[in-house]
C-alpha cells in the first residue's frame, strides 16, 4: 500500500512499544467501534473515545492527529482482521477452484458484518454512499478504499486466481483489474444485502456469491 498523509506509521503518530501503550491503543479502537456501532459515525469523537477507553485524551493525542487518524486505524485493523480470517479458511478448507475461493471471501466478510462491532458502519471506509475525498481514501493517500482493498487481497489470493482470457471473445481483464471490478460489484450488492436485512439477506448474500463466481470464474461450476 501507499503511505497514508499522517506519517511514517501510517494513521498513527508512533507505534506502541510497551504492552501497557498497546493495550491502551487497543482500548481506543475498541471504544471507537463500539460507539460507531452504538450512534453512527458522526457521534464519533476523540473526547468521547478517550472517556470510553479510560485513557486520557492527551494520550489519545499521542497515537492520533485526531478523528480521521483513528477512523483510518479501525479501518486498517477491520483489513488486517479480515485477511487473517480469510488467510486462516483457505489454509484450513484449501478451495480448490476461484469459485470456492470467492464464497470463502463472502462469507468471512459476511461474518463480520454480523459479528464486529461498528464493523457495519465503517468496514474498510465509511460505509454508504461515497462522501467526500478523504471518506474514499480512509486506507491510503492515493488509492480509494476498494482499490486498496482489492490490492491488499490481491497479495493473498492473487496466484489462485485463473486467467479471465477467453471469458469473452474479447478476451477478459487481467486478474488484478478482475478482483478491482469484483470488489466493486461485491461492495454494492453487500451493502444492499444489509439495508434490507440488518443480518444480510440470505438471498443476496447467495446473489453476490452467483455473481462474483461467474465474474471470476466464468465456465462450468
Amino acid at each position: 500500500m501507499n503511505a497514508r498523509p499522517e506519517g511514517p506509521s501510517g494513521p498513527l503518530r508512533r507505534r506502541p512499544v510497551q504492552r501497557r501503550s498497546a493495550e491502551r491503543l487497543e482500548r481506543i479502537l475498541d471504544a471507537s467501534a463500539r460507539l460507531l456501532e452504538e450512534s453512527g459515525y458522526g457521534a464519533l469523537t476523540t473526547r468521547e473515545v478517550a472517556r470510553r477507553a479510560e485513557v486520557p485524551i492527551g494520550t489519545l493525542y499521542q497515537f492520533f492527529t485526531g478523528k480521521d487518524a483513528l477512523v483510518a486505524a479501525l479501518a486498517e485493523r477491520n483489513l488486517e482482521r479480515y485477511l487473517a480470517r480469510l488467510a486462516r479458511r483457505i489454509e484450513c478448507e484449501a478451495p480448490a477452484h476461484v469459485a470456492a475461493l470467492t464464497d470463502l471471501a463472502v462469507e468471512e466478510f459476511v461474518a463480520m458484518k454480523r459479528a464486529v462491532p461498528g464493523f457495519g458502519v465503517l468496514d474498510f471506509g465509511v460505509v454508504g454512499p461515497p462522501g467526500n475525498r478523504a471518506e474514499q481514501h480512509i486506507l491510503d493517500a492515493v488509492l480509494d478504499n476498494n482499490a486498496a482493498v482489492a490490492q491488499r487481497l490481491g497479495t493473498l489470493i492473487g496466484g489462485m486466481l485463473e486467467s479471465r482470457e477467453g471469458a469473452d471473445p474479447e478476451g477478459g481483464a487481467d486478474p488484478s483489474l478482475a478482483l478491482r471490478v469484483a470488489m466493486e460489484c461485491a461492495d454494492a450488492v453487500l451493502q444492499l444485502a444489509f439495508r434490507v436485512d440488518p443480518d444480510g439477506d440470505p438471498a443476496l448474500i447467495a446473489e453476490c456469491k452467483r455473481v462474483l463466481r461467474r465474474y471470476l470464474a466464468p465456465g462450468p461450476g
